[in-house]
């Protein structure tokens, strides 16, 4: 039986990624990430929510369960191997919004605007990028 030690090392490892496979997990949580803050337009406006705002509407559960998803891209981007300070400022974005969304209603229609979870994933389109162009 592994020790709790070997546990956590293994699940915060930040394994060395072929092109392919980092490719392959980007859009994994770009898709994940679009269906929780953006998958349906409101009919006749430019607004979209997802997912996690409906789900979020389920007192306490809910925003739980969603809280836990947007972890899981945070952790994604960990092991992608994003900077201390840019998995701090998607920590901080999934904060704010489990703590708002922990407000009935109001946090509800926070949680649709705000889009925590997309805008984590434009800090780490921000890094890839600036990881091309080092590299060029």
């Amino acid at each position: 039986m592994p020790r709790l030690n070997e546990t956590a090392d293994a699940l915060l490892a930040r394994p060395a990624l072929s092109a392919r496979e980092r490719t392959r997990r980007l859009n994994r949580i770009k898709k994940l990430a679009w269906l929780l803050d953006a998958a349906v337009r409101l009919p006749g406006t430019r607004f979209r929510f997802g997912l996690g705002a409906v789900v979020g509407l389920t007192p306490a559960a809910g925003d739980a369960a969603m809280t836990a998803i947007s972890l899981y891209i945070v952790y994604e981007a960990y092991r992608l191997g994003l900077p201390t300070k840019t998995i701090v400022r998607m920590l901080g974005n999934v904060g704010i919004e489990a703590l708002a969304g922990s407000v009935p209603v109001v946090g509800d229609v926070f949680d649709a605007g705000f889009k925590a979870n997309l805008r984590n994933i434009m800090l780490i389109d921000a890094h890839e990028a600036a990881t091309r162009q080092e590299k060029n």
